[in-house]
């Protein structure tokens, strides 16, 4: 096989379990049966994990799941955070104590199929509707400089009051991260991961080796892991990756790089948290299948 024929191959591998990453992550919702609903995982139990944080006010790690935004500790069941089960798609940090999600009503509560964007002021325990309320459902959510981006609908939409969105570039994403400086925009796609340098816009061609998630905690410390599992960082924004190693439990459902020495990732298996870069990770907790 040539160096050409391989490549392709090899792209055509991490298309395929890079379209099912998309299908899992667009899966689910307000459509559950009661009998589903019921045969849900219980408050200590952790699964469909859609999102990753650290509450900067007194470091506790959230993790947004399909039932609900839980807090984990190691050696501790996971607990449920405030009353909601809603399914929280896209969830991030972006303050202390405040954090700002979208995604969907749990079954039998008055709130609508799409969520819009939600924040709370006191770290989960009750949510504010502030924008889009009923018509949209963000998948992925980063900020930066004040400046909200968020994956919805297949386009990026921009937001400096959580009120008002700017529709800009329209793609097949899974993922996006924003530049500690607010001035680059990256998502992950089959092709690789796309760089936009001017708020969204318009981004270019995929670059490097095709990462499912990507957090950038700091400027010269991006992280990326890819549909197996599998650690890398780049130095430069995205252009070269170094891999690292591969995280336990296989396919990722959600990373985030508190800074860059602290990571968490969510694989099938387990939720894991790195103290040294990247290098090793512990399970915080499992995670049911």
């Amino acid at each position: 096989m040539t160096a050409r024929s391989t490549t392709r191959a090899l792209l055509t591998v991490a298309g395929a379990a890079f379209a099912s990453l998309v299908l899992a992550a667009c899966g689910g919702g307000s459509s559950d049966t009661g009998e589903e609903a019921a045969a849900s995982t219980s408050a200590s139990e952790l699964s469909h994990v859609h999102g990753l944080g650290v509450d900067p006010a007194d470091g506790r790690v959230y993790v947004a799941t399909h039932d609900g935004l839980h807090t984990v500790a190691k050696g501790q069941k996971p607990k449920l955070v405030g009353d909601r089960k809603d399914d929280f798609m896209g969830f991030t940090v972006i303050g202390k104590n405040t954090f700002i999600a979208s995604g969907h009503g749990a079954e039998g509560s008055d709130r609508p199929g799409n969520l819009g964007l939600i924040q709370t002021k006191n770290s989960g325990r009750a949510w504010t509707s502030r924008s889009l309320s009923g018509d949209a459902d963000f998948h992925s959510l980063d900020s930066a400089k004040g400046t909200v981006y968020g994956y919805e609908g297949g386009r990026i939409r921009v937001s400096t009051d959580l009120k008002n969105w700017d529709d800009r570039a329209t793609l097949e994403a899974l993922d996006l991260a924003v530049s500690p400086s607010g001035d680059k925009l990256l998502a992950t796609t089959a092709e690789g991961v796309v760089k936009s340098t001017d708020g969204g816009r318009t981004f270019g061609k995929g670059a490097g080796p095709v990462q499912a998630f990507v957090s950038w905690p700091t400027e010269k410390a991006l992280f990326g892991i890819d549909t197996s599992g599998k650690l890398s960082t780049s130095a430069d924004g995205g252009r070269t990756w170094k891999q690292l190693t591969a995280v336990p439990g296989g396919q990722p459902q959600a990373l985030t790089a508190v800074d860059a020495d602290h990571i968490l990732a969510a694989t099938m298996t387990g939720l894991y948290e790195s103290r040294d870069g990247g290098k090793t990770f512990t399970e915080l907790a499992p995670l049911a299948s």
